[in-house]
């Protein structure tokens, strides 16, 4: 990008479209999970090469202004008091000084999106426009009319010529402007729609970049401002936020996407689903709140399309946000809920997510019913176990006594597993024919290689043959060990902790023939949530316990240890190898965030086995 350039960002506006939640902040300092609207934006613009930042007050300016002396941003920020509220139009002219210096970026104050702002910038600077306004294709705003060159030909019922509208158009609230586009504001309050139409009509090509297909929300109205919520919660993999200064959510029953604020408080035995808490928000004790948002003094209720958004039928929503591409609606009707999931064509676990379900609710293992299914539409109907995880219920800070007594109620899960199952396996071909032997080892190392030490560290190894290897002997030692049915990717995000805290596996389509320490290794040594490690040799010890009293005479103890960090190591490889297949490939970035924790681990194990793997010691020293 070329020279740097000024942004205004207009935050003078009452929001009174969002109240009654303005009436306890400005809209501009709504929280998005944890983070200021303005926050985001501010952040989001940063990444141009920006000079100043513009930002004009009116409705509780001194907040506003409170909050940016404490901001990063403050070193590089104009305020522009207003008084009386200017307008779109005399905004800018109020500024006209900043504004003056070059061509400047106006970037709405309740705008979230994706849009490509140096493109958009790029486009301007190339194509002679006075103004490029971001447009997209949003029916329910279509107001923007525009010509086949994509020039504006008016707004709304106003046009500037009478040729042909190619099409109409919304305004994202996001455009360049050249300084000398000021000329077209007069002094005092005004509209910049005026002044697009005054400018075009003069003759000055006031051009527009197409950007429909992008995300984009107008935080304008309390189930805009959720949906908005719940999308960045989507879009970052998370289905509950808890601000470090909420309080009590370890004593109440979550499910869906919960949002607590700072200084909220849910009280023992209150329940909690679908919804966002303000800022000095409270549930009381044994209150059901579902569908809303609260606030100090008000509870907003929607309904669960509002929060959610639906699939274009008012009783099936998306749900879930793992790395799956198979498809999980919950859907509604007088009998309750039920979860359809809906396989590709190419899925091939659609088969082995039936049979296994089948098998291991024989055998008592803890998956949720299959009610119904239809090979031939790719699609079955489940029990709805909720959204909760184990991963959602960890993000309250818990003692710890408790986080044992849940870990410990998986591992008898685990157990069962690599016991009962393991026993009955000759009931389920298709788990007794899955083998996790040394050619599924190797697979696993190479996609850790491509994926994560290529694609994610952009490294290449010095010495492929010595890298070799070493992989060669530690899939032979791995497939060495003694195996049981066990689950292969037994971590927090596939354990679902249901009404009454208890928790029940999802995810098991990859469950194989291998050896247990390796469900153990995922249980226990998890990037996405560390255990202290006192806590994790009890319940290392709990394992080796409950195996002694319910296992096979196969079961020792010794043995079994020795297993462990071999298939440490090997799982490591894997879960960065799927994080950087995740987000490279499938554009599921989130996944970025849970590297530094898989890298650490990686690392702590190697170091003990170093003089045996020297190579992979070396790698990992340098991720």
């Amino acid at each position: 990008m070329a020279d740097p350039i000024n942004v205004f960002i207009p935050a003078a506006g009452r929001g009174e479209r969002l109240q009654t939640i303005t009436f306890h902040v400005p809209k501009p300092l709504v929280p998005i999970a944890g983070k200021p609207l303005l926050e985001i934006i501010l952040e989001k613009v940063s990444l141009l090469p920006v000079r100043r930042f513009g930002i004009n007050l009116h409705y509780k300016a001194d907040v506003i202004e409170d909050w940016m002396r404490r901001s990063a941003f403050r070193e590089r920020s104009i305020l522009f008091p207003e008084e009386p509220v200017l307008g779109t139009g005399g905004a800018l002219k109020n500024a006209e000084r900043l504004l003056s210096e070059g061509i400047f970026l106006v970037h709405n104050s309740d705008i979230l999106s994706d849009i490509d702002l140096e493109r958009l910038i790029e486009l301007h600077r190339a194509s002679g426009n006075l103004v490029t306004l971001a447009v997209h294709d949003f029916p329910r705003f279509n107001t923007v009319a525009v010509d086949s060159d994509g020039l504006l030909m008016g707004v709304g019922n106003s046009l500037i010529r009478q040729s042909p509208v190619e099409r109409r158009v919304t305004f994202t609230g996001i455009a360049v402007y050249d300084p000398q586009f000021l000329r077209f504001l007069p002094e005092g309050i005004s509209s910049v729609v005026d002044a697009w139409i005054a400018a075009a009509s003069s003759g000055h090509r006031v051009g527009t970049l197409d950007v429909s297909g992008c995300h984009w929300s107008d935080i304008g109205t309390p189930s805009s401002y959720a949906a908005a919520v719940i999308h960045r919660m989507r879009s970052e993999g998370e289905t509950i936020y808890i601000h470090p200064f909420a309080r009590g959510c370890h004593d109440a029953e979550m499910d869906g996407y919960v949002v607590m604020e700072e200084n909220s408080t849910v009280e023992r035995g209150a329940s909690v689903r679908n919804c966002i808490l303000l800022p000095g928000s409270k549930v009381d004790k044994n209150i059901h709140r579902e569908n809303c948002i609260i606030g100090p003094d008000f509870v907003i209720p929607l309904t669960e399309g509002e929060m959610l958004g639906s699939s274009g039928d008012e009783h099936l929503f998306l749900i879930g946000t793992g790395g799956s591409d198979r498809k999980y609606y919950r859907m509604r009707d007088e009998k309750g809920s039920s979860v359809l999931v809906r396989y590709s064509r190419d899925d091939q676990d659609l088969h082995r997510h039936l049979a296994y379900t089948d098998f291991f609710w024989k055998c008592g293992i803890p998956v949720p019913e299959l009610l119904k299914a239809d090979p031939e539409k790719r699609e079955a109907l489940f029990e709805d176990l909720g959204d909760l995880s184990l991963y959602g219920w960890l993000k309250c800070l818990r003692p710890e006594e408790e986080v044992e007594t849940m870990y410990r109620k998986v591992i008898d899960i685990a157990v069962m597993l690599h016991t009962a199952a393991t026993a009955h396996v000759s009931g389920c071909p298709l788990i007794q024919e899955r083998i996790f032997d040394y050619d599924h080892l190797g697979w696993e190392t190479r996609y850790f290689m491509e994926n994560f030490v290529s694609w994610i560290r952009h490294m290449r190894v010095k010495d492929a043959s010595l890298m070799e290897g070493e992989f060669h002997r530690l899939a032979m030692k791995v497939d060495s060990f003694l195996k049981t049915v066990i689950h292969r990717d037994l971590q927090s995000q596939n354990i679902m902790v249901t009404r009454g805290g208890i928790p029940r596996l999802i995810d098991y389509q990859g469950a194989r023939i291998g050896p247990p320490a390796y469900d153990i290794a995922s249980l226990l040594w998890d990037p996405y949530y560390r255990l202290e490690g006192r806590l994790r040799e009890r319940l290392l010890n709990y394992y080796v316990g409950q195996m002694k009293e319910k296992g096979s005479a196969d079961f020792i103890e010794g043995v079994f240890r020795d297993t462990l960090l071999p298939c440490r190591l090997q799982r490591h490889m894997q879960a960065l190898g799927a994080y950087g297949f995740l987000s490279a490939v499938k554009g599921k970035k989130y996944f970025l965030k849970h590297v530094e924790e898989g890298v650490r681990l990686f690392k702590e194990d190697i170091s003990t086995a170093k003089d045996e793997y020297p190579a992979l010691y070396e790698l990992a020293l340098a991720l």
